[in-house]
């Protein structure tokens, strides 16, 4: 568990609007660190299959866009299940990072005029889905929280993130990185921030009967978009 900031009274910069009561607003910040060496991903060859080049600059990452902001608590409303999409098209997945919670069904269509073999190894769901064509999908239900990272075993640099979260308290913050959940009941919450490369954070905050509790949360990230 990483240390946080935690910061109570005031008001949050970046609201849009008067909080009702037994509400939680956040305030996110991005802090930029020295890169360590890079954990590179692991390359899944097949028959010396060569990696597809992308050309894409760490400067044109959206951080805010691969956060995502939910809450922990025994009173958790259950999320209302869907069907999502991660698309396989130009040797990617489209989009490269997918929330869903728990129970919600994802498909993988390939779109591509080449075949895929879309896998993951993560604790949360292992899976492989074999190798199929152009215009074919595979379908599969998400029944754990976590974190699944999806590889291609033909295409070594493809990968996609998918976050399962575990109830109906999630949001994403706003392009300033504030967040707000509305209507809890008191108690006790573990507010969790998850960072598609930096990973976890939370941070226990105390909602009490007709108020607002503001929380401040630092996510220190490499000067590349990396973990630190």
């Amino acid at each position: 568990m990483r240390l946080i900031a935690l910061m109570i009274g005031g008001l949050i910069a970046g609201a849009t609007s008067p909080a009702s009561a037994q509400d939680i607003q956040g305030q996110l910040a991005i802090t930029r660190t020295l890169t360590k060496q890079r954990v590179v991903l692991p390359a899944y060859t097949l028959r010396g299959v060569s990696p597809h080049k992308h050309d894409a600059a760490p400067s044109s990452i959206k951080e805010w866009e691969r956060v995502v902001v939910y809450l922990e608590n025994d009173k958790a409303p259950a999320a209302t299940k869907f069907n999502a999409t991660l698309n396989q098209n130009g040797q990617r997945f489209e989009p490269e990072m997918l929330v869903i919670p728990v129970g919600s069904t994802v498909s993988f269509p390939n779109s591509d005029p080449i075949f895929h073999n879309v896998f993951s190894l993560s604790k949360a769901r292992q899976f492989d889905l074999g190798n199929y064509p152009s215009g074919q999908t595979r379908s599969l239900t998400f029944d754990k929280a976590g974190v699944v990272q999806v590889f291609c075993h033909l295409h070594p640099d493809m990968n996609a993130t998918i976050l399962i979260v575990p109830n109906a308290w999630y949001t994403r913050p706003d392009e300033r990185g504030a967040f707000t959940f509305s209507g809890l009941p008191p108690g006790t919450y573990q507010v969790v921030v998850w960072h598609k490369s930096a990973g976890f954070f939370r941070q226990r905050i105390q909602v009490s009967q007709g108020s607002v509790a503001k929380i401040s949360m630092e996510i220190p990230v490499g000067a590349d978009g990396s973990e630190p």
